[in-house]
Formats: structure tokens, sequence, C-alpha cells
């Protein structure tokens, strides 16, 4: 029987870190001079080996090192040039600095946002649209420090929160910080400078009355949620009531007094079908519907969703390293791996569940098959064998017993 004809000659592997430029790379590393202590084992290898960890969801360096000698043949065509041992890989993790991953994504990112880009959407807040959260990770050692009270055994185990930055139309994080467990989320409104005009959703925990005043000066929409312990003045309140009778919206202007500083908002409570509570939005646009402000506040379940998205299909639950620049070295391959098959799936045209995507990844990570066409039809070698078959039904073997 012939080959299928999905067949290639390169590894499904070189195939996707190929949408890498190793060029760039390159670049990236003799800049930084991130070479400079693990000479041997250089920044692309490293950066290659770690994808194919974490591609492949293994827990540990051992695992990583068996895994690349049982693929010993395929190496050279990845572009490494010797197999890396468990020591080499451990300095490397501890000694290259994270910055060096964390540029890697940032170029890549740039290099593919425009792919990204949903085209689709219409309405000019959806493609002004970034959603802030953050997610904590949490660490078997107490490396950073973890939120909480400390266990009776005085023994607590420490975590990382990544404070990150979704541009909803692209679906992919476009800026990410790193900080110990304990530091609250209110830290990313200090360095977040967004383009005039942008909308912004986040939680509650984001409430800064003098942040949410800046944004107000530069024409920055923020809709988020009400606390309940606030304090303000009531100006003025509108009240929508449903045919049936019952209230629909209650549409409030108020105003929040800190110091010398005063902020204006628009409070937005309202009741949803089959909910015995209401839910109440603050935000500084008075002109939009309010519908659409509960809409962009909703659009705030896609950063969970990415949450969900890396918690599930990558290994963050093992670390290669026990320091902190391994454990962030390890988090910033996994966002490119993340990217790379966000990627992927918007240039397929077949429909994929991400979930899906990363399983059938894992599983040809290193078979000879054209991944594109692989992906657009991968039934398409099983109906070829089907019709050769009818045909020419198989020849079995004869028992020599």
């Amino acid at each position: 029987m012939g080959k299928s004809s999905n067949f290639i000659g390169q590894p499904l592997f070189n195939q996707l870190i190929k949408l890498i430029s190793r060029q760039k790379i390159q670049e990236i590393a003799q800049k930084g001079g991130y070479n400079r202590y693990v000479k041997r084992f250089d920044g692309y290898s490293h950066l290659v080996t770690l994808l194919f960890a974490v591609f492949s969801r293994y827990d540990s360096l051992r695992e990583i090192v068996l895994g690349l000698m049982s693929e010993a043949n395929k190496l050279s065509h990845l572009g490494l040039l010797q197999l890396v041992s468990r020591s080499t890989l451990s300095d490397a993790n501890n000694r290259r600095s994270h910055v060096f991953f964390e540029k890697i994504y940032t170029s890549l990112y740039e290099r593919y946002r425009g792919v990204l880009s949903d085209s689709q959407v219409v309405r000019k807040w959806e493609k002004a649209l970034y959603i802030i959260d953050s997610t904590t990770i949490t660490l078997f050692s107490n490396i950073l420090k973890g939120a909480g009270r400390h266990p009776k055994h005085g023994k607590k185990k420490g975590g990382i929160k990544c404070h990150t930055v979704l541009k909803a139309i692209e679906q992919v994080p476009c800026l990410v910080r790193f900080t110990a467990a304990a530091v609250h989320d209110h830290f990313m409104l200090k360095i977040l400078n967004l383009p005039m005009g942008s909308f912004v959703a986040m939680d509650r925990a984001y409430i800064d009355y003098k942040y949410m005043q800046l944004m107000t000066e530069k024409c920055i929409t923020y809709v988020t949620k009400m606390k309940s312990n606030l304090k303000y003045r009531l100006i003025s309140s509108v009240c929508r009531v449903q045919p049936r009778g019952l209230v629909e919206v209650i549409i409030s202007t108020v105003e929040f007094e800190k110091g010398d500083m005063r902020h204006k908002a628009r409070m937005i409570e309202y009741w949803r079908e089959g909910c015995k509570r209401s839910q109440t939005l603050l935000t500084n646009n008075f002109e939009l519907d309010y519908e659409e402000i509960i809409e962009i506040y909703e659009r705030r379940w896609q950063i969970e969703l990415l949450f969900k998205q890396l918690k599930q299909n990558f290994q963050l639950r093992y670390f290669y390293g026990e320091s902190v620049n391994a454990i962030k070295t390890q988090i910033w391959t996994t966002l490119i791996a993340n990217l790379l098959l966000t990627l992927v799936k918007r240039r397929v045209k077949r429909k994929w569940s991400f979930s899906g995507l990363a399983t059938v990844i894992r599983q040809t990570l290193m078979h000879y098959i054209n991944m594109w066409a692989f992906l657009e039809e991968p039934e398409k070698t099983w109906v070829e064998i089907n019709q050769l078959y009818k045909h020419k039904p198989p020849e079995l073997q004869l028992s020599i017993f």
C-alpha cells in the first residue's frame, strides 16, 4: 500500500515552530546577551525543547529528556544538534532570563496580531475592547508569597499571579505581568497604558477613583461591577419597567468623592430572567445604550475562558524548576504555545475546538504529516484506506499454530 496523501518529509512539530522566525530568536538572544551563561545550549534550542515539553504535557525534566531521546532520529529536523541532558536543561531554566521568552512572545504577537484579529466585528467598541483580570497558579513550595492565611502546620504553598490584558477580538494576551499571589489586582492599573478611545471591561477588584478619573480624562471607557460598600452621591435616576410591572433596569448618575477628587459615573442596576438578585455595573460612558454596557461587561468572560484554556490544555501544575526564573520561563513558553495553536486554529478553515486541536497536535507532534492538510481533512487517509480495501481486501497472515 502506498504512503498517505498527508505524508510530508518534516515532522508536524517542525512545521509548527517554523511559524517562529529563527533569525528573530537569534537576534533577540544576541542583543540581550541571553546565551552568555549557557553557550552550548543556545536560546533557539532551549525554546524548541521547552515547546516540545509543553505540547507533549511532560511533567518533569526526566520525561523531557526521555521524550527527546525516543525521537533522536528526528531532532535534526528541528534544528537540535545534540541531545540535552537534565543538568544542562535545569541550568538553562535557572540562568537564561525569562525576559528572553517574553520578548519572543511579544515579537510573535506583533507579527501575527493582524491574523489573530476577528474581522467580522462591526460595532466600534468591539474593535477597541480590552479585558483585564488575573489568575493565580499555586506552587508546591513557598517560592513566591501565597495568598491567604498560614495553615496550622506552618508550611504554606507559594503562588504566582498572572496579571493579563486581553484584546477581545484577538483572544490572546497582549500584556502579561507576573507577581507574587499576595499582590492585589490593583497593581495592573499602574502600568496600564491603553490608547485613547479604548473600552475596558474589568472586575470590581480594579475599582480606584483616581485611575477611573484618569481613564475618563483620556477618553477611555471602563465597565466594571459595583462594590456594595461604595459611598456615593445620587444625582439622578431613571427606572424602566416591563409591561408586566416588573422593574427591568435602574439607570442612575452618581458622584464619588475622595479628598479633593470627584468622579462622576453611570450606575446600571439590572435584572435577568431567572435570577433572583440584581447586578449593578459602573461605567463612565453616558452615551451607549445600557444593553451594550451590559454586553461589554459580559465579554469579560472571555478572559476567564482563556485562563481555563491554558490550565486545561497545558501543563501548569508541575514545573521544570523551583526558581522564580524557571517558573516564569515555563509560563512564557506556555503562552507562546497557546499563541501558536490559536494562530493555527484561525488559519484552518475546519472548525476545531481548542482542546481538540491541542490533543491532535500532541498525538501527532513528531509524525511526518502535512499539518495544514491533515487538520483540514483528518479523516482523508482513513477514507482512502476504505476505498482501497473495497477493491482489494487486506491479506491476512495465517497462523503457524
